[in-house]
């Protein structure tokens, strides 16, 4: 099993400017990399509060931060960043927020999670292992036409059309079970292999984001996350493909330019309040990073401050 590394950690930590006594949300616990960095600079009085899906990545914060009085945990989606504030009376407290959209390395590495086309285990992805919908039920029960579509959306696949029929026409054989049955079936079907990509990256991807409903968590927490944080608090975001750095990307920037104003009224564009600001460019982790560990080599690090 690969070590988990978080990713662009120092970045993220530089980024959040952390404050000794400020409060703190990581939105993505994953397996703590980045909770601990940030608690290494909160004093007595700072707090941490993190969030994950995953019951997994819940015992291991019980097991590794439990003794520590300046860190909670919530079990929930980061899609209820606004609620989870709400409730600890912390709306519009907050100095800063980590979210780390990635996978984390675990979560790929034991089969049994059945995220990997690499190992064999049992087609599931569910981030959440309580939820009823698993990637095993997904595949054998949805239509050749909405798989198309999903792969075409969230795995960006120019072949989705095709490799759909092909999934509907082996299932009616044989039921999907496990991951390398699926990944076999999609290898065959894919006319075109990417350079060092394996032919089933894009639809493996899709059908994660589609049984985790990750974009959709990722807008409702971008229209949610200004109200949770403070004046002057940072928000951190790692994305690891195109579909989530453009939700973020574009989010920032429209956020940053406020509202547009028509230009029958007569307001100057200085006049208008802004409420955020990006801070610096899109951060990309350095080769030695990279070398070390093959999975950042997509991640994309973004910052904005709120402002009012």
């Amino acid at each position: 099993m690969i070590e988990h590394k978080s990713v662009l950690l120092q970045e993220c930590i530089d980024a959040l400017a952390i404050k000794s006594d400020g409060i703190y949300i990581d939105g993505t616990f994953g397996r703590g990399g980045h909770s601990r960095a940030i608690l290494e600079k909160l004093s007595a009085k700072g707090q941490l509060i993190a969030i994950d899906k995953d019951p997994v990545a819940i015992d291991h914060a019980d097991q590794l931060l439990s003794d520590d009085e300046r860190f909670s945990i919530v079990q929930s989606s980061y899609a209820e960043i606004k609620e989870i504030a709400k409730q600890k009376s912390l709306l519009g407290k907050v100095d800063g927020i980590l979210l780390d959209c990635g996978v984390s390395s675990p979560q790929l590495d034991q089969a049994e999670r059945g995220f990997s086309f690499m190992q064999d285990g049992p087609l599931d992805m569910r981030m959440d292992t309580s939820q009823a919908l698993d990637a095993k039920t997904w595949v054998n029960e949805t239509s050749s036409e909405e798989m198309a579509r999903v792969f075409k959306l969230y795995g960006e696949e120019r072949f989705a059309k095709r490799i759909a029929n092909a999934i509907v026409t082996e299932r009616q054989e044989k039921l999907f079970e496990t991951t390398l049955q699926l990944a076999e079936v999609v290898k065959a079907a894919h006319p075109r292999w990417e350079k060092h990509k394996h032919p089933a990256t894009r639809v493996f991807q899709a059908i994660r984001i589609e049984i985790n409903k990750e974009l959709a968590d990722l807008e409702k927490f971008l229209a949610d996350c200004l109200e949770v944080l403070a004046v002057g608090g940072r928000l951190v975001i790692i994305s690891f493909h195109s579909l989530e750095d453009r939700l973020v990307k574009q989010f920032m920037r429209n956020t940053e330019q406020g509202p547009q104003i028509p230009k029958e009224i007569p307001i100057m564009p200085q006049q208008v309040e802004k409420q955020f600001k990006r801070i610096g460019k899109a951060i990309k982790p350095n080769e030695e990073e990279i070398n070390h560990n093959v999975r950042a080599r997509s991640a994309v690090l973004r910052i904005g401050e709120k402002l009012v």
